[in-house]
């Protein structure tokens, strides 16, 4: 199982859009947030698909940690 970081904003005409800054292009849209969710899943599993056809190295999935800071 990979991990990819997504950054989802909505746009001017209320629709969702999805990215992932890790892969360059790849991004999707939803007329909810759960759409556009569900909808970058399928672009990503394309694009890794595709990277792995043509033999292009695959970005390394994330590793991240939550710390707590005091503010």
């Amino acid at each position: 199982m990979m991990k990819y970081r997504i950054v989802i904003s909505q746009d001017e005409d209320g629709n969702y859009v999805a990215e992932c800054p890790s892969l360059p292009g790849c991004l999707s849209q939803g007329k909810t947030r759960k759409e556009a969710v569900e909808n970058i899943k399928d672009a990503l599993q394309g694009y890794i698909a595709s990277l792995r056809k043509h033999q292009e190295p695959i970005p390394p999935p994330i590793e991240e940690e939550v710390i707590e800071i005091s503010a």
